[in-house]
């Protein structure tokens, strides 16, 4: 790992500044390995989770990465050119301008959830950035990461872009390299072993975490349809999805009706959980198991616990399929409201008030996602303004995530910095600021020694800048 890393580094020291042919050769190649091999990719992610819905891994994995690189090719030379910046008048006749430059080796470690989708896009910002790569995979998906190791080093070079595997000792130890830059998407927790291995080596670190994000459902919000909506961003992936909404906040006396309105979608949805194969796995044994030990504790605390399999039975616990589930009733201090849940399991609150509601998310870390749902345009704009969370989708789910123009990140407890689309790009990218100086300087009368002449220009300058 430390020899692929020098080798990079060495790599960059020759190449500082690839041009943009040679960054739309990488990102090419990155695509035709995405794109050519879309049925391994799919087969290794269900072979990791256990069963995994193919759509779930097209809609989650593959579509995503497809789009951003294409995105990232039709706009790259247009991201790599200079941006004149404006220059004060006291400082004329010279310019100035922002310089973009790569800035070395970038190291990406990626989670289990979306294996492909959320190593391969951060890659492939960093690349089209001009700088060598390295990834180190989850050991969760032991199979994506062989086959992504695999296409990988049939078509780059290490000095270019290079796949670690290992378990949580060797994540450690990537993350204590001296990278350039790092960027993880993982838990809260471990983000922070993240950031104090980077602040080490004074690493720059972008931090993709996530947090128990908000739906919140106003009195004219339409349940038929809207309820509909939430479910599939809710149940995609089975709830393993970091911008999932969390808990849904309803109005009082509305929580029935959105319990009901929910199990109308999950029957329309997926009419037969565990012989369909639409619906996927909890991806691991522990994370089923941590899953039910969530729904246990709000049982034992009185919660109405109401689990969702229209076929009439549940599923078989052997295939780790974990029926749709809304919780009411729920204590704030019960373990579902305490830790991200990571699982199609839903707790409904009533809000007393919109009022009530902003201060409720406002009291909690700030989410990496908020959901709103509702026809009043006031009502919608007060809790966007009131409210802080990494991005927002309204009267949907998760789509916020797929447009590229948008920056992708949390804030607070839920992560820093942001990536998507040019994003991206300048996330592993320096902005240098540089000034031209004329050949003709006023600024030659505010060189020593002082006297009047500095003064007067002393005068001036305070009335016009």
């Amino acid at each position: 790992m430390k020899s692929t890393f020098e080798q990079q580094r060495d790599a960059f020291e020759a190449e500082r500044e690839p041009s943009a042919a040679v960054r739309l050769d990488r990102l090419q190649r990155l695509l035709e390995i995405t794109r050519d091999h879309e049925a391994e990719i799919v087969a290794a992610v269900a072979a990791d989770f256990g069963h995994r819905s193919p759509a779930d891994t097209l809609i989650g994995d593959l579509l995503p990465t497809l789009t951003a690189i294409r995105h990232a090719q039709r706009h790259l030379r247009r991201w790599m050119s200079a941006r004149r910046a404006a220059t004060p008048l006291h400082l004329l006749p010279g310019r100035s301008r922002v310089v973009r430059q790569p800035i070395g080796v970038v190291g990406v470690i990626s989670p289990w959830n979306y294996p492909w989708q959320l190593a391969i896009v951060p890659a492939a910002a960093a690349l089209a950035a001009g700088n060598r790569v390295m990834l180190k995979p989850s050991e969760h998906t032991p199979r994506v990461a062989a086959l992504m190791a695999r296409l990988v080093a049939a078509r780059f070079d290490p000095a270019e872009f290079a796949v670690v595997q290992g378990d949580a000792a060797v994540a450690a130890a990537f993350a204590a390299l001296p990278f350039d830059h790092l960027f993880f998407t993982g838990s809260t927790a471990v983000g922070r072993k993240v950031a104090l291995a980077a602040a080490h080596n004074l690493t720059p670190v972008t931090l993709e975490l996530g947090g128990k994000s908000p739906a919140i459902f106003a009195p004219d919000a339409d349940f038929d349809e809207h309820v509909r909506r939430l479910a599939v961003g809710k149940l995609l992936n089975a709830g393993q999805t970091c911008i999932a909404p969390d808990y849904a906040m309803v109005p009082a006396g509305r929580g029935a009706a959105f319990a009901a309105a929910f199990g109308a979608a999950v029957a329309a949805l997926y009419p037969d959980l565990d012989r369909r194969a639409d619906y996927t796995s909890i991806a691991s044994d522990a994370h089923y198991l941590r899953l039910a030990g969530l729904l246990q504790d709000a049982r034992a605390r009185g919660a109405q616990v109401l689990e969702f399999h229209p076929a009439g039975r549940p599923p078989d616990p052997t295939t780790r399929r974990l029926a749709p589930t809304v919780v009411l009733g729920l204590d704030d201090d019960a373990a579902l409201m305490q830790e991200e849940i990571f699982g199609p399991v839903l707790p409904v609150l009533e809000y007393s008030g919109l009022d009530a509601a902003v201060r409720y998310v406002n009291s909690r870390p700030r989410p990496l996602a908020l959901y709103w749902f509702g026809r009043d345009a006031a009502s919608r704009d007060r809790v966007l303004a009131q409210t802080v969370s990494g991005g927002v989708t309204v009267n949907d789910c998760l789509w916020h995530i797929g447009v590229e123009e948008l920056p992708f990140g949390g804030v607070g407890d839920s992560g820093m910095g942001a990536y998507h689309g040019e994003r991206g790009f300048l996330a592993f990218t320096h902005q240098k600021g540089v000034f031209f100086q004329s050949r003709f300087s006023g600024l030659a009368l505010a060189r020593p020694p002082y006297g009047t002449r500095f003064e007067g220009l002393m005068r001036i300058l305070r009335r016009i800048v």
